[in-house]
């Protein structure tokens, strides 16, 4: 039977490889300050990414976000209290206006953001997905918390979100792309950042914290350690139901 001290966690997948890392980040999380076997009860949904990359194509966002939507009421109907994506692009879908979500969000950027202000880092570069690299939501995040931000450069972007999307969704990680990174994030620090936001779930597969230029902040593993704060009851349960979030 499930601790009733403890909350539930439904993971709200939409690529697999960032959604496998969340999960394992969780439970091992418990393993070491529960004991041995031990976590609070988490569900993982995910429907296919296929389903969604036409819509990310087109920029129906509202598409993408009616299907995150699905697997939110499916978390629901199983039990969860609560919920993560570790999906960071997903959250231009969520941050729009529409019917509230069934249950509460624990939303990705405003854990990263925190965690920034916290180190006390001033710039901060973003490195995901085009659509996350170009939009709103890590930008208004920091900026909400008084730091600055920068995305690659237009060629920087292509080469980024090219390896995301022919490689890491697909579990191919290679020394050739890990070098590639390397280059962009020392781009990055030459245009004053001093941290970067990896801000696509499978980047930190790639990326680790001794080959990057800059000190890492691992949104993947960020936001699964305060999903086990808030199922602990270490941390408040989220407000967040989608939608812009509210923000200091």
């Amino acid at each position: 039977m499930q601790n009733r001290d403890h909350r539930h966690l439904g993971i709200l997948a939409h690529s697999a490889e960032g959604a496998a890392l969340s999960f394992q980040t969780f439970c091992r999380e418990g393993f070491a300050r529960l004991g041995p076997h031990d976590h609070p009860d988490v569900t993982l949904d995910l429907i296919p990414l296929a389903r969604s990359m036409p819509y990310w194509e087109s920029g129906d966002y509202h598409a993408v976000r009616d299907i995150l939507r699905e697997s939110a009421e499916r978390l629901a109907a199983a039990g969860a209290d609560f919920f993560i994506c570790p999906d960071n692009t997903a959250h231009l879908a969520f941050e729009l206006d529409g019917d509230p979500y069934p249950i509460p969000g624990l939303h990705i950027a405003e854990v990263v953001a925190d965690e920034a202000a916290a180190r006390g880092h001033r710039k901060v570069g973003i490195l995901g997905t085009r659509f996350t690299m170009e939009g709103p939501v890590y930008p208004g995040a920091l900026a909400a918390r008084g730091i600055d931000s920068a995305a690659p450069d237009a060629a920087d972007r292509a080469t980024v979100d090219t390896i995301i999307f022919d490689e890491l969704v697909n579990g191919v990680f290679t020394d050739g792309s890990r070098d590639a990174y390397r280059r962009v994030i020392e781009h990055l620090s030459a245009a004053g950042c001093d941290a970067v936001a990896l801000v696509c779930t499978e980047i930190p597969l790639l990326v680790t914290p001794g080959i990057s230029p800059l000190p890492t902040l691992d949104s993947t593993r960020l936001q699964a350690r305060a999903a086990f704060e808030v199922a602990i009851n270490a941390r408040a349960l989220p407000t967040w139901r989608g939608g812009p979030p509210a923000r200091p």
